[in-house]
Parts: C-alpha cells; structure tokens; sequence
C-alpha cells in the first residue's frame, strides 16, 4: 500500500466541512449545473456496460459508514447465509481517499486497498476507479459526486445524496450527460424484515396495504455522542431538517417501497424541538401522509424521537387482511393475518406462531451480537446487487426514478405548506 499526498494547500481550505476532499469550501459547492433538469428515458432506465473484471473500486470519506462500504469491498460480508456474492475477482479496492492522511492510511490499511489519498483529484487521476462509494458530509456531495462522474466513474452515494430534489435532477443529468451510472444508498429497503414485508404484500397476504407506519428512535442528543457533542458538531446540523434530515431518506424509500406507486396529497408534519437543546433544529418529527394507491387509500406514518427509549426502528404495515412489522435496529418479524380455524381460533394460533418466531429470532439476535453484526446487512445486500447490475449491466437496484420519488417526497416533508 502506498500513500499519495497532494500539495497542502488542496486539503486544508475547507475549513467549515473539514474533511471535503474536493477543496472547496461548502460556500462554493453548486447548486445547478447548464444540464438540463429533465434527461431522457434512457437515463431513467440506464442499464451499464459490460465492464473488464475485477472493477476497480475507490472509497472518498473515512467515517463510520465507510467500515460497511470497505467491508463488503474486501469481501468480509459474503457467505451463503446472507446470499452476498463474494467479491474476489469482482472488485479490487483501489483506494481510499479521507482529507486525515491518518484515517486514509489506516482504511486503506484495514481492507487492502492498493494507496491511500487526501484528494480526489489526485485519486481519480493515480487510481482510475470504475467506481467510486461517496460517503462524505451531505452538503458535499454534489461536488464530489460531479467530479467523480466528469472523471468516468460510477458512483454510489450515501443519502442524502442532494438536499433537494432540484440538486438530485441536475446530478442525475450530469450522469446521463457522461453516460455514467449514479445510485443512492437505500440500505433499509434490503435488510432481511423489510424484504419479509415486501414479500408477504406482494404474495397477497395482507392485501390490500392500507397504512405504513415507521418509527425510529434515538438518543441523538445525548452529548457523549457523535450529534450531541457540543465541542465538536457534526455537519449533519446545517441540513435544512438538521439531523433528523439525516434519516429522511431511510423514511421516504422504505415507505414507498412498501406502499408502491401513491398520490400522497395531503402531508401534516410536525417538526419539534421538544428538547431545547440549541445545537439541534429538530429533535422529534411525526409526520402523516395521506393518498391514494392503486388499490385504495393508503395513510403513512413517519415518527422520530430523541426522548423515547430504547433504540428502535419498527416498521409496520397494515392491509386489508392483516398486519406485519419488524424492528430493523434488533431484527424480529411479526405476523397477525387469518389463520386456520376461523375467527375463534385465528388469535391463538398467530400467538403460537408469533411466540415461535419471536423465540427463534431472539436466538438469532444473540448470535448477532456475539458476531458483532450491525443493521447494515442491507446495505451488503444493496451492494451485491448493485455490483451485480454493473458487471452484468443490467438496471440498478435503486434506480434514478427510486431516488426522485424518495427525494420529492422530503422536499413536502419540509415545506412549509406541510408544517403544523
């Protein structure tokens, strides 16, 4: 493994995001580009070209979710079990890049990436990646993002990919315009309970979805943690939501994915700082939206709290048959629906057969634990398949459309004409 260092200058005139490896400073990232916001159906159901093997792969940003992307890069999340291809032959970690030459070292270090870089120009120029994982500050991304993409890379960005779905519609052009691919980490939709719900509507055993409900909460505002720490504040805070708008878009995907194709035209959410806490726009949201489906009318419910214990993120779903929900944060699958014996016996049997599941997924979680795994096997999932479309060039598991609707659906969250 080498390090490559550019000038100093170029890492060290950011200084309100001061790990933007592009050099500039969040003043100067752009809001629009000369593309057009509207792009073609081909962008919209881009499909890759059959690259050589194995992709040359980069990751820009050395934070938390950086140990999940470079983890499933180095081939740590295949098994049989999860069903993750692996990836020897597929991907070779070509670099890790970080404006802390130290934390570049030490991820490129730890997964065997081929150097170490403090600047992407410089990476995008030495190492040539096919694809490169952003996973820097949101307010960055839309710079680095277009670098990468003018340089001819793919790119696979953490959400919130753009602030707005403005920003989104400028950078998806600015992909269709080099004819590469851009995608938007979805995570959630991928772990094992949301694709559980997915397949119980989908095989009919709910019915018809009628309400989603998710809800998410933790102690973000705890001062010994990585938002609530007032001496050293994340730049999660200058999102226009602040750092709840960090999570919305885990709150938008999951729910239309689990609702399908929606009108939602009625939205009420509330935005609480129930906390006071003067380093937080928000700490509570409860949002509910109102629409209609293909099959009747569907209602969501988005809760977030800082105050409500303990960590949780349940998502359920209520049809016209029955109802499901799963805890993503300590992983279990519910499931009331009729069962044999009629009305009378139907609540005792999904007692029975709900008490199973529950012991069994119990079982599971302490191997969880014992195995250190986290609730990012989504994001492997999301990966695979991801790298999977890319080598086979077919279409991206979270496509361009997934990421408008997603983004659109914040854009009402926040607006004011939605505010209570």
């Amino acid at each position: 493994m080498t390090e490559t260092r550019p000038s100093p200058w170029v890492v060290r005139v950011c200084p309100k995001v001061n790990y933007c490896p592009t050099g500039s400073r969040s003043s100067d990232l752009p809001t629009s580009h000369s593309a057009p916001l509207l792009y073609t159906c081909q962008a919209m159901n881009r499909t890759s070209a059959r690259p050589d093997l194995p992709l040359r792969s980069a990751v820009v940003g050395s934070g938390g979710i950086s140990k999940e992307h470079l983890s499933y890069l180095a081939g740590r999340t295949s098994s049989a079990r999860t069903g993750i291809a692996p990836t020897a032959g597929r991907i070779r970690v070509v670099g890790v890049c970080d404006l802390s030459p130290v934390a570049a070292r030490y991820g490129a270090a730890q997964f065997g990436a081929d150097a170490a870089y403090t600047d992407v120009a410089t990476l995008l120029e030495q190492a040539k990646p096919d694809v490169v994982h952003v996973l820097t500050p949101p307010q960055t991304h839309v710079a680095i993002t277009t670098q990468c993409l003018e340089a001819g890379a793919n790119v696979i960005c953490e959400k919130p990919i753009t602030t707005t779905a403005e920003e989104l519609e400028q950078l998806l052009a600015v992909a269709d315009r080099h004819d590469r691919i851009l995608t938007e980490s979805h995570n959630y939709r991928f772990n094992r309970g949301v694709v559980a719900l997915r397949e119980a509507l989908d095989a009919g055993r709910l019915g018809h979805v009628r309400e989603v409900e998710i809800r998410i909460a933790l102690p973000v505002t705890d001062p010994g943690g990585r938002f609530g720490d007032p001496n050293l504040p994340s730049p999660i805070h200058d999102l226009p939501a602040g750092v709840i708008h960090d999570f919305t878009t885990h709150f938008t995907s999951v729910l239309l994915h689990l609702t399908g194709p929606v009108d939602f035209d009625r939205i009420a959410a509330a935005w609480s700082n129930h906390g006071r806490n003067p380093l937080f726009r928000y700490d509570n949201l409860d949002a509910v939206l109102i629409g209609s489906g293909q099959d009747g009318p569907v209602h969501g419910r988005l809760r977030f709290d800082a105050d409500t214990g303990p960590d949780t993120f349940t998502v359920t779903v209520r049809g016209t048959n029955g109802w499901a929900e799963t805890d993503l944060f300590q992983p279990y699958n519910r499931t009331v629906t009729p069962r044999p014996g009629g009305s009378q016996l139907s609540p005792i049997v999904n007692h029975v057969a709900n008490g199973a599941s529950l012991m069994n997924d119990g079982i599971r979680n302490v191997g969880r634990k014992i195995l250190q795994q986290t609730p990012y096997e989504g994001l492997h999932r999301m990966l695979s398949l991801t790298y999977d479309a890319l080598i086979a060039g077919g279409p991206m598991p979270v496509s361009p459309a997934d990421m408008l609707d997603a983004s659109r659906l914040v854009d009402r969250l926040l607006s004011e004409e939605a505010r209570l």
